[in-house]
């Protein structure tokens, strides 16, 4: 199994990760995962964990999971209208052939509002648009 592990592991944080050496080369003979560095996706910054110097391996792996990572981010914010569109469909089926009616007294006045709020910003947005155009 250890020749199958990454020497780094990225553990995901809100903008960014921090960045672990995966060690298996213990007394223990545990895998332990040692902090060296932190990466904001942000503004691009990577800094080594305490004053720690990354050596170039370790920089290079670290910018390819940085460029890689945000291509992800970037592809799933070009997919995130279609997947809405899509569940407000299948909501709408849902709600027509399978809600119970308490479900749809609880639920409806917060889900008309979320609907409401969302029109009214989709129809702001087109609005500075085309007076940006004139």
């Amino acid at each position: 199994m250890n020749e199958d592990l990454p020497e780094l592991y990225f553990r995901l944080r809100e903008n960014g990760a921090a960045v672990f050496r995966v060690d298996t080369e213990n007394r223990q003979g545990r895998l332990d995962l040692v902090q060296i560095a932190s990466v904001n996706l942000r503004n691009g910054e990577i800094r080594g964990q305490g004053g720690r110097e990354l050596t170039p391996g370790e920089h290079t792996e670290i910018e390819a999971w940085r460029d890689a990572r945000l291509a992800s981010l970037s592809r799933r914010d070009a997919e995130y209208p279609e997947r809405i569109i899509e569940e407000v469909n299948l909501f709408a089926h849902w709600v027509q052939s399978r809600a119970e009616p308490e479900v749809i007294e609880e639920t409806s006045d917060r889900l008309l509002l979320a609907l409401h709020d969302l029109r009214a910003v989709i129809v702001r947005k087109l609005a500075d648009k085309l007076r940006e155009e004139k």
